[in-house]
């Protein structure tokens, strides 16, 4: 272990749960900020544009299908540009494309801001998923508390939009004073952004470790595996990928739409603050609940339990504004929604084979962003019809709930590994 530790610069030796924590800003930026932050924004846009729930929806569906653009692209850019440097940009760009987005009131440069929005935090997402790796390959006995590090940090962010929103909306202007917020979460992206040059100056000199086990394509092709992929069982996990599918319709649904549902309930905008500051704070906490489920799921049952979970947090707002069950179903929603992510990429180690684990986390990470991209366009178009937003949560938590039929279906695969 001391002979790892030689390789990597000093500071890792002494702080490294310091240095993941200050690289997890990126994850903030990259989903907490660039992608959930818009739930926040989405009412006032709607009432001051007039737009449609459908084309609010679209909002998203367009910045799910930039992350699907950037997660694919990214493997190539890993291959040619260092994972920091590329941690970096994406950061500046990310920063850049909210800021441009309190500058339009049409929807066509909207809509562009953010597909853009989209490619640039799959990038971060993915180069600093990278860099979480290799730090925690200094310390095996830690190295999954230092990657749930990092993924929380998607619910520092959620809770920061929470707490900055609110109070940026009520001291701006009364014309277009949502322009005011995208400025302020930009200004907070710029910030994260100066912070993590610290991190990646210190995991510069850091020697790439083989590819492990939860790394994304694009981690797989930094790290040296520049090999074919092997051939993934796709129809053998057919179950598990559909089910996957249906939870990227679900949950995006309800993390695009529940806050405009909240304030069409009425509930007062602290209230509502509060109650997306938890959820994000849920989702930091989460990183650890399920450790022990996805180890011992070999088949489709976490995804499965998972989704099912979801489901029921998903419906409980369409159902009632009473406050303490809408804070369960934040608390709820937070604590399980990251853990369906990994969820899969569990599956792919307990079921195959590591040649395979490139090609089967990418086959997950596709359907799912399909799922993303689907969702909130439908959610929408439903919402704009009789019943509303609570009719569209309660499709959305219909989905999750066919989501964890399906994938209860999916049975383990090692003992047919032989013949994969």
């Amino acid at each position: 272990m001391e002979a790892t530790h030689t390789n990597g610069p000093q500071g890792l030796r002494a702080h490294p749960v310091g240095v993941v924590l200050a690289l997890s800003l990126g994850a903030a930026v990259s989903l907490g900020i660039t992608r959930f932050a818009y739930a926040l924004l989405l009412p006032v846009m709607r009432t001051d544009l007039g737009w449609s729930y459908t084309l609010a929806g679209a909002m998203n569906t367009v910045n799910a299908l930039g992350y699907l653009v950037g997660a694919l692209a990214a493997p190539a850019l890993l291959r040619r540009v260092a994972p920091g440097t590329l941690l970096l940009w994406g950061a500046v760009l990310a920063t850049l494309f909210m800021g441009l987005s309190g500058f339009f009131l049409e929807a066509a440069p909207l809509l562009l801001q953010r597909l853009l929005a989209g490619v640039a935090s799959a990038v971060i997402f993915i180069a600093g998923g990278l860099m979480a790796a290799r730090l925690g390959a200094l310390d095996v006995g830690r190295s999954g508390l230092l990657l749930g590090l990092y993924y929380g940090g998607v619910g520092w962010g959620i809770s920061a939009s929470a707490l900055l929103v609110p109070p940026v909306l009520a001291a701006a202007p009364a014309l277009h004073g949502w322009t005011w917020a995208w400025w302020a979460l930009a200004a907070v992206c710029a910030l994260a952004t100066v912070v993590l040059v610290w991190p990646v100056r210190a995991l510069r000199g850091l020697t790439a470790p083989a590819p492990a086990a939860g790394m994304g394509v694009g981690a797989k092709a930094a790290a040296g595996q520049t090999a074919p992929p092997a051939a993934v069982p796709l129809r053998a996990l057919a179950p598990a990928l559909l089910g996957y599918t249906l939870f990227g319709v679900g949950y995006i649904g309800y993390m695009t739409f529940v806050v405009a549902l909240l304030r069409e309930q009425g509930m007062a905008s602290g209230t509502v603050t509060l109650f997306y500051a938890l959820l994000g704070l849920a989702v930091v906490l989460s990183s650890r609940i399920w450790a022990g489920l996805l180890e011992r799921s070999r088949g489709g049952r976490a995804l499965a339990l998972l989704n099912g979970l979801l489901g029921v947090a998903t419906l409980l707002p369409a159902l009632t504004s009473a406050w303490p069950v809408v804070l369960a179903s934040g608390l709820l929603f937070g604590g399980v929604f990251l853990a369906v992510v990994a969820s899969t990429t569990a599956l792919v180690r307990h079921n195959l084979p590591p040649a395979q684990w490139a090609g089967g986390i990418s086959a997950f990470t596709v359907v799912f962003a399909a799922g993303q991209i689907v969702g909130p366009t439908v959610v929408g178009w439903i919402a704009d019809g009789p019943g509303g937003l609570a009719r569209g949560l309660v499709y959305s938590a219909c989905a999750l709930w066919l989501g964890a039929l399906v994938a209860a279906r999916q049975r383990p695969l090692v003992p047919a590994r032989a013949g994969l």
